[in-house]
């Protein structure tokens, strides 16, 4: 695998890791400020999720490259 072609699949793993996190610990405000959404959440913590879904994109990623380069899946196979 080239560069360019793993770090288009480490972004796509990435984007599909973190917006699969985004629901996790959210909690919307008892009271909702005029002008504000009711399903804004009071807390997102993105931060925190940047940090997890790397890391757990690295993980998968680190999976992928390991079957490509081992040449259990191939696009001659398909």
């Amino acid at each position: 695998m080239d560069f360019v072609s793993g770090l288009v699949v480490f972004i796509l793993l990435w984007w599909w890791v973190f917006l699969m996190s985004l629901p996790f610990g959210i909690k919307t405000p008892d009271e909702v400020e005029s002008g504000h959404a009711t399903s804004a959440p009071e807390r997102p913590m993105l931060r925190r999720k940047v940090t997890i879904s790397t890391a757990i994109a690295l993980v998968l990623f680190s999976i992928v490259y390991w079957i490509i380069e081992k040449g259990l899946i191939s696009l001659s196979q398909l």
